[in-house]
């Protein structure tokens, strides 16, 4: 299975990439909220729900924020890691998930994550 950033589900929204979303990937509550809150519209929001309907979700529990905590220690200073990164990375991390991103400058200093490469 792989992880899903926010960047990969806004392209798959606006048809740049096709994924069979009921197959091997996964987002988190946390790729959720990102990407509903770039809708700009109903008509945005009602594509959104209907592609967050076909995709796996894996749980966000306290261990997973014990770890994003950690993460936002070690990083956030040195790198400008965000919250929301701190989370995602931490999901990957905790799950043994790789993750898809366009974003590869904001995890790619984090040696315990596997980044998913095409």
């Amino acid at each position: 299975m792989i992880f899903l950033d926010t960047c990969i589900l806004i392209d798959l929204s606006k048809d740049k990439i096709v994924l069979d979303l009921k197959q091997n990937y996964c987002i988190s509550s946390i790729v959720r909220l990102e990407f509903k809150a770039g809708a700009l519209n109903k008509r945005e929001l009602k594509k959104i729900n209907r592609i967050l309907s076909e995709i796996k979700f894996v749980d966000t529990d306290q261990s997973i924020l014990n770890l994003a905590d950690s993460l936002m220690e070690k990083h956030t200073l040195s790198h400008g890691m965000s919250i929301y990164d701190s989370i995602i990375a931490a999901t990957c991390m905790i799950y043994g998930l790789p993750l898809w991103t366009y974003n590869r400058k904001d995890f790619k200093y984090i040696e315990e994550l596997q980044l998913f490469e095409l």
